[in-house]
């Protein structure tokens, strides 16, 4: 990855200033996916796109060290031989794989020699309510386990209160225990009341040293939304117009269909830039995404719709 954010001192007029127009919003975000449409072999190239931003994820109560060997394989080759040889494209793997802590020994062992980095999601996810040392201490057994990125959930408490210096603090000493691992500040944007919280909330998380802000647990009512993303996507470049400093966005949650993937890309490149469509700054947390898009790229070679169980998520 390229040079870290290494945040800035807390600015709370900066903060103080900062507010969103929620029918403005509305506009941009209702005229993105008719506006813009890629098809053919553009939609093909971008899809792939989508598959090398993406962290593929298993978060479930029931995961077993066989089922992340399995994920895991599927990150190494996430689209059919068969299917990459009729597009003519070299191999390619996913961004990362994200587990809970238990299971990164498994996933370690299964990624040997891949280069795809694992994430672990930590301080108490997905509530964030564990005592903050043991939310600091678990961040640092995950990094001595083997993670490589770690995904913080925020106190949404500390946001609904306006309590920014606190977040500030918190995801400060966050940052310090993950040492050289990325860390990914997740907002919980559905639970955080108003928009204008989500962009106060996303600048702070950055000046504390955020090296991504991400949307959601995936656990929340309501997880990533093109209103969400493009609020965190002009937080981020303000803050990049402001001090230089470049930050990563991944939305996750409820992104599920190839389109959905798509419209988030065209977002990122209209409101960022084309590096802000890499892995290195962009990520999509997701799962059954996966087989949307390999099945989408099969019917562009063969002009057929296949059945979701020719292409297992793992």
């Amino acid at each position: 990855m390229e040079s870290r954010n290494p945040g800035a001192p807390l600015d709370l007029e900066w903060v103080a200033e900062t507010r969103v127009n929620r029918p403005a919003v509305e506009r941009r975000v209702a005229s993105l996916p008719g506006r813009r449409s890629v098809k053919k072999d553009w939609q093909a190239a971008w899809l792939l796109r989508a598959i090398t931003c993406m962290d593929l994820t298993t978060l479930a109560g029931d995961d077993t060290p066989g089922n992340v060997r399995r994920l895991c394989a599927k990150a190494r080759q996430p689209v059919r031989q068969d299917i990459l040889d009729a597009l003519k494209m070299p191999k390619i793997t996913v961004g990362a794989v994200c587990v809970y802590h238990d299971m990164i020994a498994p996933a370690v062992e299964a990624l040997a020699g891949s280069g795809i980095p694992i994430a672990a999601v930590s301080t108490g996810f997905p509530a964030g309510l564990s005592p903050f040392a043991l939310r600091v201490a678990e961040i640092r057994e995950s990094v001595k386990a083997g993670a490589q990125e770690i995904d913080i959930v925020l106190s949404r408490r500390k946001v609904l209160l306006g309590d920014w210096q606190g977040i500030y603090d918190e995801v400060r000493a966050f940052r310090d225990a993950c040492g050289d691992a990325h860390l990914k500040t997740i907002l919980a944007t559905g639970e955080l009341g108003t928009l204008t919280n989500v962009a106060r909330a996303s600048l702070v998380c950055m000046m504390a040293g955020a090296d991504f802000i991400k949307t959601s647990t995936g656990k929340e009512p309501t997880n990533a939304t093109l209103g969400n993303s493009l609020i965190m996507a002009r937080q981020i470049r303000d803050y990049f117009e402001r001090t230089g400093f470049v930050v990563g966005f991944k939305p996750a949650g409820g992104i599920r269909t190839a389109k959905q993937s798509l419209d988030g890309l065209i977002l990122m490149k209209e409101e960022l830039g084309v590096e802000w469509t890499k892995p290195d700054r962009y990520r999509i947390g997701a799962s059954s995404l996966l087989s949307d898009i390999e099945r989408q790229l099969e019917h562009h070679i063969t002009g057929r719709y296949a059945a979701y169980n020719r292409h297992p998520m793992a």
